[in-house]
C-alpha cells in the first residue's frame, strides 16, 4: 500500500509511528491535516444551511427534510458510479476536483446570503449539486488513505478519521454557532470556503504513486462486480447494512437539531445549537479513544452491538430530556457508544476487502453518509405531524430493533475477534 519511502520508520518518525500510530506518517499527517480542514467545511455549512432555512428565512421541520433528500439522493446515485472511479482514475486528481467544485459552490451560497439574495431554493438547489459532488468524495477518499498506510497501521488510521470527524464536531458546532451569532451564516460559508481550499492546496501538493487502474472492463460491469462481491460475503452484507440502518434510523436528529435547539435555547439557539451538537463530538471523540484500547478484545463484537444499543437509548434519553445539562450528557454517550460500531465495522471491510475492489466497496457503504439527512425527511415528515421527539424516539426504536435481531440470529458479527479482524 505505501511507499518505500514509508516502510521502515525509524529514529524520531519511528518514535512518532509507535506514539500516533498512522499519524506518524508525514504523508497520512499531511492529508488528515487537510481532510481536517475539509469535513469542518462539510460540518460547518452543513450546520449553517439547516440554520439559514429555519431561523433567517422561515423554513419548516418539512423544509430541513427536504434539505437532507435534496443532499442525500444525488450523493446515492452516485455513490455507486464514484467508487467505479476510484478504481478506475488517479484517485489524487479526483479528490483536486471534489475540493475546487466544493469551494466554488460554497462560496456561491456564501456570496448569495451575503447580498441577501438567497431564497429556501437556493439553498437546496446548491445543497442538491454538492450533494452529486460528495457521491464521489467519499469513495475516493475511503479507498485513497490506505494508500499512504501500512496494514498494521489501518485501525489507528480508520480511528484518526473518526477522530478527525467528531473533533470536528467538536469544534466547529460552537464556532460556527458564534459566528452565526455576531457574523450571520454568510461568514459560516466563507469559513467552509477555505476549509475546502485547504484541503486543495494539501492534495496539489501531495504525490504518491498508486497502483495503474483496470480499465480493461467497462464501468457497468466494474459495479456489478462490485456488487456481487458484496453480496458473496455475508460479513460485508451485515455490517454495511447495519451502517445503513444506523444513519438513516438512528441519526434523524441530527437534521433535525435546530429544532431542539430552539426548544431548549430561549435567546441564546444559536449558541445551544452549537454546545448540542459539541457535546454528541466529544462523546464520539471519547469513543474513538475508548475503542483504540478495546480494539484487540476477542469479544469485540459484543462490545460493538452493545455500543450500538446504548447508542439508541441515548438518542431516545436526549429527545425527551427534561433539561439542557441532560440533552448534554445523553448526546456524549450517544456518541462515545456510537463510535464503537463505527470505527470496528469500518476497520474490519477495509482489512479485508481486496485492494482492486476497494473503491467500488468503499462507493457503496459510503452511500451510509447519505442517509443521515434522507433519514432526516422522514423525521420531518413525522415532526411535521407530531414533533421532533417523537420522530428521533420512532427512529430510535426501530433501529433498537434491528440490531437486536441481527445480534440474535448473525453469529458472524457477534462473534467477531479484536485479534483476528483480516480472518473471514
Amino acid at each position: 500500500m505505501a511507499t518505500t519511502e514509508q516502510q521502515a520508520p525509524t529514529g524520531f518518525r519511528g518514535n512518532l509511528a509507535s506514539k500516533f500510530g498512522a499519524l506518524g506518517n508525514p504523508r497520512y499527517r499531511r492529508y488528515w491535516l487537510g481532510s481536517l480542514a475539509s469535513v469542518g467545511a462539510i460540518q460547518i455549512a452543513t450546520m449553517a444551511q439547516g440554520w439559514l432555512i429555519v431561523s433567517d428565512l422561515g423554513g419548516t421541520a418539512l423544509s430541513l427534510g427536504y434539505l437532507g433528500a435534496a443532499t442525500a439522493i444525488p450523493t446515492i446515485l452516485v455513490n455507486v458510479f464514484g467508487g467505479v472511479l476510484a478504481d478506475r482514475v488517479d484517485r489524487r486528481k479526483l479528490i483536486i476536483a471534489v475540493s475546487l467544485a466544493s469551494s466554488l459552490l460554497l462560496l456561491l451560497l456564501a456570496i448569495l446570503d451575503a447580498t441577501n439574495a438567497v431564497q429556501i431554493w437556493h439553498v437546496v438547489v446548491i445543497a442538491s449539486v454538492q450533494g452529486l459532488v460528495m457521491g464521489f468524495d467519499g469513495p475516493v477518499r475511503s479507498s485513497f488513505f490506505p494508500l499512504l498506510i501500512e496494514r498494521k497501521e489501518m485501525m489507528s488510521a480508520v480511528a484518526l478519521g473518526s477522530v478527525m470527524w467528531q473533533f470536528s464536531r467538536l469544534v466547529t458546532p460552537i464556532a460556527g454557532g458564534l459566528l452565526i451569532r455576531y457574523g450571520g451564516t454568510e461568514s459560516v460559508f466563507f469559513v467552509g470556503v477555505v476549509g475546502w481550499v485547504s484541503m486543495l492546496l494539501v492534495m496539489i501538493s501531495l504525490r504518491i504513486s498508486s497502483p495503474p487502474p483496470d480499465k480493461s472492463r467497462n464501468v457497468v460491469d466494474d459495479m456489478v462486480e462490485g456488487i456481487r462481491f458484496i453480496l458473496g460475503r455475508r460479513d460485508f452484507i451485515l455490517l454495511i447494512g447495519l451502517t445503513y440502518a444506523t444513519h438513516f434510523f438512528g441519526m434523524q436528529y441530527l437534521q433535525l437539531m435546530p429544532l431542539f435547539a430552539q426548544r431548549f435555547g430561549g435567546d441564546a439557539e444559536e449558541v445551544v445549537f452549537g454546545f448540542l451538537l459539541s457535546s454528541l463530538g466529544l462523546g464520539a471523540l471519547a469513543g474513538t479513544l475508548v475503542v483504540s484500547r478495546l480494539r484487540k478484545h476477542p469479544r469485540i463484537g459484543y462490545i460493538m452491538l452493545g455500543g450500538s444499543l446504548t447508542f439508541t437509548v441515548a438518542v431516545a434519553a436526549f429527545a425527551y430530556a427534561p433539561s439542557f445539562g441532560l440533552a448534554l450528557v445523553s448526546l456524549f454517550i450517544g456518541g462515545l457508544a456510537n463510535t464503537i460500531y463505527f470505527v470496528v465495522a469500518m476497520t474490519v471491510l477495509q482489512l479485508r476487502v481486496p485492494e482492486k475492489m476497494r473503491g467500488r466497496v468503499m462507493g457503496i457503504y459510503t452511500i451510509t453518509f447519505s442517509l443521515i439527512p434522507l433519514g432526516g425527511l422522514m423525521g420531518g415528515t413525522i415532526a411535521s405531524i407530531y414533533d421532533e421527539r417523537v420522530a428521533v424516539v420512532i427512529g430510535a426504536v426501530i433501529l433498537a430493533a434491528i440490531f437486536v435481531i441481527v445480534g440474535v440470529t448473525q453469529p458472524v458479527i457477534r462473534s467477531l475477534n479484536g485479534t483476528q479482524l483480516e480472518k473471514v
